[in-house]
């Protein structure tokens, strides 16, 4: 299909490549659509280079020199030996393992569960899916505090609650727990599995909403064949649904492994590493050193040395969302690779936290065992006959497991919900800890009377929405230009903008660090600004341009047809069909720069250009914690996100389906 005289022949990835002849020498060289390509792509490639590519250059280069004064002092390799004998750093490597593994076992899990159980919902899906996206949406400072707050081991609820059921004495004696009542963050013993348990309380949602959108493009055809071929409901699930979301989970995982294995906020939020270094993950040790003990050199030396395994996990990511384009390895000869990582994890596993690893066993054995004799039982009634019997069991035990899930998922925002409309008496007293006596706004009163909130909140708002404009109209051309557009070096582009978006901000804090400092723009709400983009940019270049590509290219061929510019056509016909996307990666880069913590927690020191995140987190001063407050701050923090997925939650759903989950 050929254009009008004023437009060339539109080429894309979708359409084979024009004759030789109509090319100039440079186009053949450079690609047919090369200028525009370079129009498009300037504004990110800039960010990107700039904000990432050379900070992590001077991050390799401020790891070969130590500071002696106010001088930095060339040493080679001198502090990546050091760290071979460095027991902190050690300490911390294994800890942010440990926690990564335990934490993404558990999120498929229970992900999956969650997403099956969606699935198989006629009424109430979407609301019941809003309801389990909250604990992603909040900020991790809100995470951190209430967890913080429910866990004490002599004012916290969940103590409480578990010695009046009978469940906490019960895990003394079958030796889960060492002793009753549990000291769950001071314990040396269970501060690691605590942390655990909140990250994976986190995580759940995103596991859940990636695997539901996997189940959706499972086509309902091979559950058919395999019922008429008599297969179980457990004989379906092995051979029908973990084959189809085979490529999900391995996306998923390894997308949350890096995530996980690089964080920070969430640990120094509820813990600061304690007690002793039991939960200090080397992303802290890499703080303690630069930030801390101004040695930027041994600090950049810390982040730079995980590199590897990052490359390691990145490579994987690569290959996965690129596998429709590279040959395919026979299956025989990857068949044996998922076990041989499956026993090598579970060895370091064993040898890291054997204590950890048993209890974890346990309780991962009581939930699918569970989840095994439930659906025996429905598989042994439909096969008697008894189908509705079968179904009656069915829907109690969904009923029972959502329940039990929506408790787990919406319990700790009820006690913040409750927590904000106590009197102050009444949280120092723990009189009727679960239900107001009486209602009031006195917590919200000596919040904005005692804390500079309100500058807090614009601080926030003008951040946010400065780093998601920023984003949606760099990614929305640089997305277009690598789904559409045909040029030299659209791959290498392609992965180098997800290489970037995995790149945690561990490893580009300091070095962004100092460059603010060159730059005199530390304290200033400018240093975040310029700094948020390391991480919303690529991900919205990388979401959109999987969305992109999913739109049928016809109906762009018919404007350029009908006259229209390439520029035209990207402008009326693509960007209103891609507004889904659009407005997932909205949602996503307003939510990620609103609960950022570890750069605004690094970059910003005075009170009056403090984020909400970082501003909450300083209200804790020592022993000294205002419960009242913070959980009318969690409140008023987390419900402009919470309406905001609750409005775009279709469009975060197709956004995830076109985009990210398909790659």
């Amino acid at each position: 299909m050929r254009s009008v005289r004023t437009a060339p022949p539109p080429v894309t990835r979708d359409s084979p490549p024009p004759g030789p002849g109509s090319l100039t020498p440079v186009q053949r060289r450079l690609g047919r659509d090369w200028r525009l390509a370079a129009l498009f792509l300037t504004p990110t490639a800039v960010l990107v280079g700039a904000l990432v590519l050379v900070p992590i250059i001077q991050s390799m280069i401020t790891s070969t020199t130590e500071r002696h004064g106010a001088d930095s002092v060339f040493v080679g390799l001198a502090n990546y030996r050091s760290l071979a004998g460095d027991g902190q750093f050690r300490t911390g490597v294994v800890n942010s393992f440990v926690f990564t593994a335990y934490a993404e076992v558990f999120k498929v899990v229970l992900g999956l569960a969650a997403a099956l159980l969606l699935h198989r919902l006629r009424r109430g899906r979407a609301l019941l899916t809003g309801l389990l996206l909250v604990p992603w949406v909040v900020p991790t400072v809100v995470t951190a505090f209430s967890w913080r707050a429910l866990l004490d081991p002599i004012f916290g609820s969940v103590n409480t609650l578990l010695t009046d059921s009978g469940i906490g004495p019960l895990l003394a004696s079958v030796h889960l727990i060492d002793a009753w009542p549990a000291g769950w963050l001071s314990d040396p013993s269970l501060a690691m599995p605590s942390v655990i348990l909140v990250n994976v309380w986190k995580g759940v949602p995103f596991f859940t909403v990636c695997f539901l959108a996997g189940l959706k493009s499972i086509p309902a055809e091979q559950y058919e064949a395999a019922t008429i071929d008599g297969a179980s409901p457990l004989q379906q699930f092995t051979h029908v649904t973990l084959p189809g979301l085979r490529h999900v989970i391995t996306v998923t995982v390894t997308l949350s492994s890096i995530w996980t294995f690089n964080n920070f906020d969430l640990i120094w939020l509820l813990t600061q590493g304690g007690p002793g270094e039991v939960t200090a993950p080397y992303v802290l040790v890499a703080y303690s050193k630069a930030i801390l003990q101004l040695q930027y050199g041994a600090g950049a030396a810390v982040t730079l040395v995980m590199l590897p395994i990052i490359a390691g996990l990145v490579f994987v990511l690569v290959r996965l969302l690129r596998e429709d384009r590279i040959p395919r390895v026979p299956r025989t000869a990857l068949k044996p690779l998922p076990w041989i990582v499956t026993a090598v994890v579970t060895g370091l596993l064993f040898w890291a936290s054997p204590e950890i690893f048993w209890k974890a066993a346990v309780v991962l054995a009581v939930i699918l065992l569970i989840a095994a004799a439930v659906g025996r039982v429905v598989a042994a009634l439909g096969a008697s006959g008894g189908r509705r019997a079968s179904s009656i069991v069915s829907g109690i035990g969904s009923g029972v497991a959502l329940a039990g899930l929506l408790a787990f998922v919406l319990g700790p925002m009820y006690w913040i919900f409750v927590t904000a409309f106590k009197s102050e008496t009444q949280v120092v007293m723990r009189d009727n800890d679960l239900w107001p006596t009486p209602w009031t706004l006195e917590q919200f009163g000596a919040l904005f009377t005692n804390q500079p909130f309100g500058r807090w909140y614009v601080n926030t708002i003008m951040v946010s929405a400065a780093s998601t404009v920023v984003a949606l109209l760099c990614a929305a051309l640089a997305g277009y230009a690598l789904a559409r557009l045909r040029f030299r070096g659209a791959q290498g582009f392609t992965v180098t903008v997800l290489l970037t978006y995995v790149m945690p901000g561990a490893l580009l804090f300091i070095p962004l660090y100092q460059l603010l400092i060159g730059a005199r723009l530390t304290d200033s709400l400018w240093s975040l600004v310029v700094t948020y983009p390391t991480f919303t940019l690529p991900f919205a270049t990388w979401l959109l341009t999987g969305y992109f590509a999913s739109i049928p290219i016809d109906l762009e061929e018919a404007a350029l047809v009908d006259g229209s510019t390439r520029v035209q056509a990207f402008r009326r016909v693509v960007l209103p069909l891609a507004k889904p996307g659009l407005l997932a990666v909205a949602l996503f880069t307003l939510t990620n720069a609103w609960n950022e913590f570890l750069f605004a927690f690094v970059f910003i020191t005075k009170d009056e250009y403090k984020t909400l995140p970082v501003g909450m987190q300083s209200m804790i001063a020592g022993d000294v914690v205002p419960q009242g407050q913070l959980a009318a701050a969690s409140l008023l923090v987390s419900i402009p996100v919470v309406i905001m997925y609750a409005f775009g939650q279709r469009f975060l759903t197709e956004g995830l389906t076109a985009g990210a989950v398909k790659g």
